[in-house]
């Protein structure tokens, strides 16, 4: 949730929606669902503090969907692994879509399934 101890002004909105639109990058280039997020966060992480919240969700979530994929990977010689991926990618952009929408009111969204990496 986003702390009411700040105010989110329309810049940062705007930032926080930009770091979780960037994971759709992951879709076009190698890890880039973790690069893009990842280098904008770097960038505004400082100057925001809703753009650090953002930051750290999206990339907990993506580190998170990465781990899974790989175990969902090994899993595909049981045969479950093809189902587990689906089910993966459709979180992934479910999430994301989600994310981005409440990025856009001022509420940093909380991935579900993510394991708390960046705190």
């Amino acid at each position: 949730m986003s702390d009411p101890s700040f105010e989110v002004t329309k810049p940062a909105r705007d930032i926080g929606l930009l770091i979780h639109a960037a994971s759709f990058a992951g879709y076009v280039f190698p890890l880039g669902s973790v690069l893009g997020p990842l280098i904008v966060w770097l960038m505004k992480r400082d100057e925001y503090e809703f753009a650090n919240q953002c930051g750290k969700n999206c990339l907990n979530f993506k580190l998170s969907l990465i781990i899974y994929a790989m175990i969902s990977a090994v899993l595909i010689l049981v045969g479950v692994g093809v189902l587990l991926l689906a089910a993966l990618a459709l979180l992934d952009i479910i999430c994301t879509i989600i994310a981005i929408v409440k990025a856009s009111d001022g509420i940093a969204y909380q991935y579900p399934l993510s394991i708390k990496f960046l705190k």
